[in-house]
């Protein structure tokens, strides 16, 4: 539960923590109070849109995500809008609103607006012709964003140790606009997303779907010089890390947000939970 200041004593709660109002802390005259409280009740509406599952279509989606500016630039918008959420996520899931799904194995699917983070996050290493994995990658939805981002001449890997997730995703892929792409430059492989997939390696992007106690050593042994890696990292308390590996080999880290993800951890004991 997030909530809006009211000027510096009075605070409303709000379950939607990506928009904010700013209000005096003393209106001067009712005409002023009633126009706050006006604009308190579109927000309110707009928020009610938001979380009530009434972005039913991709397209509305993103168009929200933008509003809301964790969509900033054209080329997320873009990727977002060319693959469909709602061929990824299970039969008769919600696939448009802004939360995270279920999809089995005691796993998910990230929330739109995490997806457009990372995706904002790594957009620069994500070029034509780049190199990106995506650990964890589920149902297959951002290792196809990616797909599509670096074009034919790049390639994109998705490694997720549930066999049946990965079959899924392969077949939500061949639905969606990056079917062209698999066995080309697009692939998704059976494996411990912790060790990474060293056989393409190295990355200009790498992704993480899951929050590791710790980074793990392979994932920043195959991030390519001048790469970045988007992971969150944490148990009870986690942040979203982005880590660059300079030129000379060195790493940099800083945090870009609180977060709550499963852990990433092995396959017998995700599947106990």
């Amino acid at each position: 539960m997030h909530s809006v200041a009211l000027g510096s004593r009075f605070v409303i709660p709000l379950r939607n923590p990506l928009r904010k109002i700013q209000l005096p802390h003393s209106p001067s005259s009712p005409v002023k109070l009633f126009s706050l409280l006006s604009d308190l009740h579109s927000l309110t509406k707009m928020e009610n849109f938001w979380t009530g599952g009434l972005v039913d279509k991709n397209k509305k989606m993103v168009e929200s995500l933008e509003r809301y500016g964790v969509i900033k630039s054209k080329e997320v918008a873009e990727v977002m809008e060319r693959i469909d959420r709602g061929v990824f996520v299970q039969s008769g899931t919600p696939a448009y609103v802004d939360s995270p799904m279920q999809i089995g194995f005691n796993a998910t699917i990230s929330a739109p607006h995490m997806h457009a983070t990372c995706l904002e996050l790594l957009k620069q290493h994500l070029q034509p012709g780049m190199r990106a994995l995506d650990v964890g990658s589920g149902t297959g939805y951002l290792t196809a964003c990616f797909a599509i981002m670096v074009g034919p001449q790049g390639r994109a890997v998705g490694v997720e140790h549930i066999p049946e997730l990965v079959s899924f995703s392969i077949e939500n892929i061949k639905k969606s606009a990056a079917s062209s792409l698999l066995e080309g430059s697009l692939s998704v492989h059976i494996s411990d997303g912790r060790l990474g997939w060293a056989e393409l390696a190295p990355y200009d992007a790498i992704h993480v779907g899951a929050a590791a106690a710790e980074i793990p050593d392979a994932l920043v042994e195959q991030l390519k010089p001048g790469g970045r890696m988007v992971i969150p990292v944490g148990t009870i308390f986690q942040d979203l890390k982005v880590i660059d590996k300079k030129l000379d080999g060195s790493i940099s880290t800083h945090i870009e947000t609180s977060v709550r993800y499963v852990p990433l951890t092995s396959k017998d004991a995700q599947l106990r939970g």
